[in-house]
């Protein structure tokens, strides 16, 4: 068993977490000050995500680009594969808040959606 260091992002808190690891799975959290660290310890060993944010291109409007999200995590090791998909993806205005815009981004099964309105 070896100890892990890792900086909380479950909350505005960032707590310093120590996580004990065997066979690639966190059997014991310390340092975390509420629930969402021990969660965030746990998909961390076991299998790291990200939500992504990013920007995409507009065409049809005076703003050029529109803010964007992925709906659900995405496997942190997909990251660049879902931002190099993301590379020449133009989208027409209008846009609606929410609306989906690139559907199973990379083959991930996560959708990307706007975060901003453009009309």
């Amino acid at each position: 068993m070896n100890t892990v260091p890792l900086t909380c992002i479950g909350c505005p808190m960032g707590c310093m977490l120590e996580v004990s690891v065997a066979e690639g799975q966190a059997v014991a959290v310390a340092g975390n000050l509420c629930g969402r660290g021990k969660r965030y310890a746990q998909e961390e060993i076991a299998c790291p995500a990200r939500t992504l944010t990013t920007t995409v291109h507009v065409s049809g409007a005076k703003r050029k680009t529109v803010a964007v999200k992925t709906n659900q995590t995405v496997p942190k090791d997909a990251i660049f594969a879902c931002v190099a998909a993301l590379k020449d993806v133009t989208v027409e205005a209008p846009i609606q808040i929410g609306q989906v815009l690139v559907a199973d981004l990379a083959g991930t099964g996560v959708d990307l959606v706007a975060a901003g309105a453009i009309v």
